[in-house]
């Protein structure tokens, strides 16, 4: 698909740097806060596709992981900024977000297990953070 960038908003990525203009007060505490961001990286059709799990809907692709990982960054941070420039509420970094809320949910002992094993290969430590993030994906 080439080089795919599916942002809210269009931003050009040149050289690994952001081709729009920001304040640098602005640029850095855009960066200070995507640097906390986590990036969630798939593989399709040969390319590398991430989005942000804070922000889903901010999207980069890549020929490598290490590419796709450094443009869903960039576009974090260009996302980031503007949300700063516009007065916008940002989202906080997952691991900072204070989690107050609970759901239930009744799971068969074999789609329980298979949830598991489907949490522990893809890196998460239980299956409350999966089936948060593939939620949160999902919407």
């Amino acid at each position: 698909m080439g080089e795919r960038l599916r942002l809210f908003m269009s931003v050009k990525l040149e050289n690994s740097k952001l081709n729009r203009p920001f304040s640098k007060n602005v640029l850095a505490q855009a960066k200070k806060i995507a640097d906390r961001y986590k990036i969630v990286l798939s593989h399709e059709d040969g390319d590398y596709i991430g989005h942000g799990l804070e922000m889903p809907l901010v999207m980069a692709d890549g020929k490598t992981a290490k590419q796709c990982v450094a443009n869903t960054h960039d576009a974090l941070v260009a996302a980031v900024a503007t949300m700063i420039e516009h007065h916008e509420p940002v989202p906080a970094p997952t691991l900072e977000a204070k989690r107050t809320e609970q759901v239930n949910v009744r799971l068969t002992r074999e789609e329980k297990m298979l949830l598991e094993s489907s949490a522990k290969r893809k890196g998460f430590e239980g299956i409350s953070d999966f089936l948060r993030v593939a939620a949160l994906k999902a919407t």
